[in-house]
């Protein structure tokens, strides 16, 4: 296949994405030739992300807004990921639609899902380093730890720091600040 034709299937294949209409509750994503459908949040999920939201409006930069899944597109590598919580530039309002490009995103915030733990833990660390997404905290209450990722590349993030529930995780610039996670709900097990 020519290097052209990658990125007009990967832009075929958003297209197409975004015309499906899931059901209530659900979100589409993308990576590679995959159309990935995830169910809603539990109640412990919702729990754990409002206690890591507050601290981040805390420490938003004022240009940045925060989003709950939002699309954010990188078509030329053919990924449409859904995170649970993003800061984005508040200068996207201006471009209007509903899919942000990834790169002007700050972080990706994701809870683990009981039932697809792979798409978080495999698939959105492989992918969101290639879209240019400088930070990816990855919490996981199935386990009690967490993980940001940070320095991105063609080839992964090259920085990784990894705690359990109570460590205190230092989130760089732009927010600059120590994210107290001693709150924050394990799942049952």
């Amino acid at each position: 296949m020519g290097e052209l034709q990658i990125p007009e299937r990967h832009a075929r294949l958003l297209a197409y994405a975004q015309s499906l209409t899931p059901p209530s509750g659900w979100k589409i994503e993308i990576s590679g030739d995959e159309i990935i459908m995830t169910a809603g949040p539990s109640v412990i999920h919702q729990r754990n992300l409002l206690l890591v939201r507050e601290q981040f409006d805390a420490h938003r930069p004022a240009d940045l807004m925060p989003s709950e899944n939002t699309d954010l597109a990188s078509p030329n590598v053919g990924k449409l990921r859904n995170p649970d919580l993003t800061y984005i530039p508040l200068s996207v309002l201006e471009e209007g639609g509903n899919q942000v490009p990834a790169e002007q995103a700050a972080i990706a915030v994701e809870i683990v899902s009981p039932s697809n733990p792979e798409n978080d833990l495999v698939g959105k660390v492989r992918d969101y380093p290639l879209m240019a997404i400088p930070l990816y905290l990855l919490i996981d209450p199935r386990e009690g730890e967490l993980t940001l990722y940070s320095e991105p590349s063609g080839s992964g993030y090259h920085r990784q720091w990894s705690g359990k529930f109570g460590d205190p995780v230092p989130v760089p610039a732009p927010f600059g600040f120590t994210l107290a996670t001693d709150a924050l709900v394990r799942h049952p097990a």
